[in-house]
């Protein structure tokens, strides 16, 4: 009967919408608490992803350079970015607390090798447009170089971002590039938003804390990486979720909360500038990325002279500027974007973060169905056993709809962003005309996605 009533309140907690709402999972389940308290495990799951990388990376530098002989591919496109996009919803930045890139620098810093130095103001001041210019980087040269195809060319990227990561370590204390810098972990930070976990500090028990250990770390364990500290914690844009202020806390203060995945959406309300920047680029990079794959983009390529490069470079900056001027017409129809109380806000961005969370998905899905068939024989060619028996393939309106039913699912939760700010914050404060306006134009950025795929 108890187990009955907790998955009662979970189902409740995930499918109604309220925003106090929460089930504290480390009271409910304890052995979730005791997984973040032993250290070892995230060491466990650290090493894990380090060896799986240095493995990608190795095939992909040394191994054959023939996209059907080399596993590196799908374990780096299909396996790594599929779990990564789905654990935006699921566990917040968790996917950050075990990323392999910091590890090197970790290292570095261990063996003191580092400055040590604070972060710069330049650094935490334009930190989101430099992380939305890498981000872009790597999308354009994902896009132009047939990457996913390229094993080396793949070795050669996450080698870039180990490398950024590295440097940022030997410079500056903690994991700065994951902070401030890190193309993913902004994607990941802004995507986060729409995630079903939290974790937050219970500030009565904070209210007592005089060490700030899970910031400042103790004599014998580094605090916080990213310098806020459980009782800085607001939102799940910039916490890891790796668990160190758990384990570091003795006032016994973070908690790990089930939430309904929209309720960080409508209390921030767009507030972030991280999200400013990174939500209309992640869909204007998608619309940019499925235009690639028509018949319309070759045309295209040949006004630019036949250069995929320099094509790929005006679609994705017209895919920018269209999605940026879409948020713009949301909020004017949306007829307020400043209050007394919390300043300005950008009410469309939450809207259609979930719509840009599912066009990634989609995005990543399609590679994810297409090459799974594949993944055994190229294996079996690649380590010397014969496994073409085991080659299939999945139907092309399957991967289809796959792909549609997630757009779908994306905008039906747009438009339900859209809904609980009228019924709830804004009530009576949006002119019905404008209302309805706003889901037109939610409808219509969802039907180019499902016109490009």
């Amino acid at each position: 009967m108890q187990l009955f009533e907790r998955i009662k309140e979970v189902v409740k907690v995930l499918f109604v919408y309220d925003e106090e709402a929460r089930v504290d999972l480390f009271e409910a389940f304890p052995a979730i608490k005791r997984f973040y308290r032993n250290r070892h495990n995230l060491f466990y799951l650290r090493t894990f992803g380090d060896i799986s990388f240095s493995v990608i990376i190795i095939m992909g530098l040394f191994g054959p350079q023939d996209q059907s002989r080399n596993v590196s591919l799908f374990l780096a496109w299909g396996i790594w970015w599929v779990t990564v996009v789905m654990s935006w919803f699921f566990m917040g930045r968790s996917w950050c607390g075990i990323c392999p890139f910091p590890g090197v620098g970790r290292v570095l810093q261990m063996l003191g090798l580092s400055l040590n130095r604070e972060p710069s103001v330049l650094l935490t001041k334009y930190r989101a447009p430099f992380a939305l210019i890498f981000f872009a980087l790597i999308i354009w040269v994902e896009s132009v170089t047939a990457m996913k195809s390229w094993p080396l060319g793949t070795a050669l990227l996450l080698l870039s971002i180990l490398l950024g990561a590295s440097v940022m370590a030997i410079l500056f204390r903690g994991q700065s590039w994951c902070r401030y810098l890190c193309p993913m972990g902004k994607i990941i930070g802004a995507a986060a938003t729409l995630s079903m976990i939290e974790l937050r500090p219970d500030l009565r028990k904070c209210k007592t804390c005089r060490s700030f250990s899970c910031k400042k770390g103790t004599d014998t364990a580094e605090g916080c990486p990213v310098y806020l500290g459980a009782f800085n914690i607001r939102n799940n844009i910039d916490c890891l979720m790796c668990g160190r202020c758990v384990y570091l806390c003795d006032q016994d203060g973070p908690r790990l909360n089930l939430r309904n995945p929209f309720v960080e959406l409508v209390i921030n309300k767009g507030r972030s500038v991280t999200c400013s920047y990174i939500i209309p680029f992640l869909i204007g990079s998608q619309l940019a990325r499925f235009i690639q794959h028509t018949a319309a983009y070759r045309v295209a390529e040949q006004w630019f002279f036949g250069s995929n490069a320099l094509a790929f470079t005006v679609i994705l900056g017209l895919g920018f500027i269209f999605a940026l001027l879409v948020i713009r017409i949301g909020a004017y129809l949306f007829r307020i974007t400043e209050d007394p109380l919390f300043g300005k806000f950008s009410p469309m961005v939450p809207v259609f973060v979930p719509l840009a969370f599912t066009g990634e998905l989609a995005y990543r899905l399609d590679y994810f169905l297409v090459h799974i068939g594949n993944v055994l024989p190229t294996f079996g060619r690649q380590f010397g056993f014969k496994l073409e028996h085991l080659q299939f393939s999945i139907s092309t309106p399957l991967i289809y709809w796959t792909c549609l039913i997630t757009l779908c699912i994306g905008a039906i939760s747009s438009s339900y962003v859209l809904h609980l700010f009228n019924t709830r914050d804004f009530e009576d404060v949006i002119p019905k005309i404008n209302y309805y306006a706003l889901h037109i134009l939610v409808l219509f950025v969802f039907v180019i996605y499902a016109f490009l795929l």
